[in-house]
């Protein structure tokens, strides 16, 4: 089949109030970066939705990417027609003509007349372009009520549209329309599926990964750097920060409190976690956390783990059960690299019974006690290497200097 062009439909609940042209603008400068690589393709912009002229670029691989840009939610590939009504009915032939009928297909036509000063009315072209698809396809068969091909065609002063499918994508709000905010990334599969999920509710993410050389390896690292392309595949780029996180969890082994083990560490994490965000202009946090799934994500566990921040702390899986997380994991991509045998810091110092139900004062108590514990957190920051993925690649210094300068101008 070949098409002329692709109509992309925004949100409705984005595109409401004061905020619609922010809203759209946002749309329109991460679809111009993601179709860099088709040099071909040119976009359109109207009220309310986006066209790209296709130029012989591929339909499909264009929707593939597009897809997955957050505030589009679905997409239809177009055919185009001067506005004159042997021209409309003969490209409306041509393509139903290429579509999968069958015995019994049924359809219908609907006609937007957008041009007024079109001679036919709206009515009287369902009619005009209905009748000769029924003489030349007997197959079909007219039905007005969900149909299984509707053709519409819009008929515009310039030219006309036709289009009848419609590809689902992601949707949601155009990325960073809500802020920016610091994202945990371990090497699970839930993490990186909060990640999906904050972008589609249109906040930037950046991620943070701690590791604890030389208890996890570099595949482990390896690891985490893939699921930010994976990623970076829906944002368009991501940064990175990689922590050195040795010293910091080292310091809570050797106490005698092996069951807060992983409250401390957590702790720890969001303080260095705010440190980068306080830095980089974010104003959340994200995490993976799941109620109840395992012990620092019970409800007593998450409020002694939150109080180490100032910042809120957003858990958009909370209430989300497992086997939705995995099936999420698997449509966005990131499963399969998730459930590599490579282990994070958090799974190697894991104790046999960590606790439940942790008391603060406690926990306090303890971090009081290691009077190096908040130089150590401020070395750890100082020494996070901080990597940029774009579009599934990961870039070198020089090109994040410079694509820094492109991306502020065209996204924000």
């Amino acid at each position: 089949m070949t098409y002329d062009m692709l109509l992309l439909r925004f949100g409705e609940i984005t595109l409401k109030g004061k905020n619609r042209n922010r809203f759209e603008k946002s749309v329109l400068n991460h679809v111009r970066s993601v179709i860099r690589p088709f040099p071909k393709a040119k976009i359109l912009k109207e009220y309310g939705r986006m066209y790209v002229e296709l130029n012989g670029e591929s339909p499909e691989a264009l929707i593939n990417t597009l897809r997955k840009v957050f505030g589009i939610v679905s997409i239809s590939p177009v055919r185009v027609s001067p506005s004159e009504l042997d021209a409309i009915v003969e490209t409306a032939l041509d393509f139903i003509g290429k579509s999968e009928l069958s015995d019994g297909t049924t359809f219908k036509v609907s006609t937007r007349r957008v041009w007024k000063k079109f001679p036919h009315s709206s009515h009287e072209m369902n009619h005009l372009i209905g009748s000769p698809l029924l003489r030349a396809y007997p197959q079909l068969k007219v039905q007005v009520k969900q149909p299984e091909i509707e053709l519409k065609v819009e008929i515009r002063e310039d030219r006309t549209y036709l289009f009848h499918k419609a590809v689902p994508a992601v949707g949601g709000y155009p990325l960073g329309t809500n802020g920016k905010a610091m994202l945990l990334l371990s090497g699970g599969i839930d993490s990186p599926v909060a990640a999906w999920s904050a972008m589609r509710r249109g906040l930037e993410i950046e991620c943070v990964h701690f590791y604890s050389y030389p208890y996890t390896s570099q595949l482990a690292k390896d690891k985490v750097i893939e699921l930010t392309k994976i990623l970076s595949n829906y944002a368009g780029r991501i940064k990175l920060h990689l922590v050195p996180f040795t010293d910091v969890q080292t310091s809570f082994t050797g106490l005698g409190q092996d069951k807060l083990m992983i409250t401390l560490m957590r702790r720890a994490m969001l303080r260095i976690t705010t440190m980068i965000a306080e830095r980089d202009g974010a104003m959340a946090i994200v995490t993976g956390d799941s109620l109840g799934q395992v012990a620092s994500q019970t409800l007593s566990s998450m409020n002694v783990i939150g109080r180490a921040t100032d910042l809120p702390i957003l858990r958009p899986l909370v209430t989300t059960d497992k086997n939705d997380i995995v099936n999420l994991a698997k449509e966005i991509g990131t499963y399969e690299t998730s459930i590599l045998p490579y282990e994070d810091c958090c799974t190697l110092f894991v104790p046999k019974s960590p606790t439940t139900n942790p008391n603060l004062k406690i926990v306090e108590s303890i971090e009081h006690s290691l009077t190096d514990l908040s130089e150590k957190i401020r070395i750890a920051v100082e020494n996070t290497e901080t990597v940029i993925l774009k579009n599934g690649i990961q870039m070198t210094k020089n090109d994040n200097e410079h694509q820094d300068e492109v991306v502020k101008e065209e996204w924000f």
